[in-house]
């Protein structure tokens, strides 16, 4: 099974559970053995490619500024790339600069998701139920990508995935295991960065360094 293969499913549940003149955005960056595996809430309607009239790439984070500072601080993003993304509006992404900002991800070997491919207009909070209907894709997507080490973003993605009540805050640097298909994988719960987490990013980039120099 390749990734493009969830597309379908994901395509189904944008109908059920986001807006329905939006697109459901999928997920991007290097897919074969990424060091990390970034996992997020779920898209809104910021994410240009969400635009039907988007004919490029339906990946996390097109058009948007705020998390790419998160990925500058890490180094996972080239100095001229991160410039031009934090010097355009978001109507200036062409679909050739998405390709082009998505080819340096994967040159930095990372990989983007959300754990809810849902896009909603605005950025309210999904229930749980929602996300649990996605829970089976993203380890399907994990299985496929095989990462290194899976970052958790935010206490209620972290607590549906391990499956267990997390608090990112009393759980900092901790090792979960997790087994997908006969394989275990390494997971992290770290603070959201970005929206009403955004002062957190810093403590989300100090426990990403540490998680790397120790894990990667």
């Amino acid at each position: 099974m390749k990734l493009d293969d969830l597309n379908k499913e994901y395509d189904k549940l944008q109908l059920k559970y986001g807006d329905k003149e939006l697109d459901a955005i999928y997920n991007g960056g290097c897919s074969k053995n990424p060091g990390i595996c970034f996992v997020f809430m779920n898209p809104t309607k910021r994410i240009i490619a969400a635009n039907k009239e988007w004919r490029g790439l339906k990946s996390p984070f097109i058009g948007v500024k705020s998390i790419w500072d998160l990925f500058f601080n890490l180094d996972l993003v080239d100095e001229e790339i991160y410039n031009k993304i934090k010097s355009i509006k978001a109507k200036e992404w062409t679909e050739e600069f998405a390709e082009k900002v998505y080819k340096d991800v994967r040159k930095h070997k990372f990989f983007i998701t959300n754990l809810g491919k849902c896009t909603q207009v605005d950025a309210r909070a999904l229930p749980d139920i929602v996300f649990e209907k996605y829970l089976n894709l993203l380890l399907k997507e994990i299985e496929i990508i095989n990462p290194k080490v899976v970052i958790l973003f935010g206490n209620q993605v972290s607590s549906i995935v391990l499956k267990k009540k997390i608090a990112v805050s009393t759980c900092r640097r901790k090792l979960f295991k997790q087994r997908i298909n006969e394989k275990d994988y390494k997971f992290f719960a770290v603070y959201y960065p970005i929206g009403n987490g955004r002062f957190n990013m810093n403590k989300a980039i100090e426990d990403i360094k540490w998680i790397r120099d120790n894990y990667l």
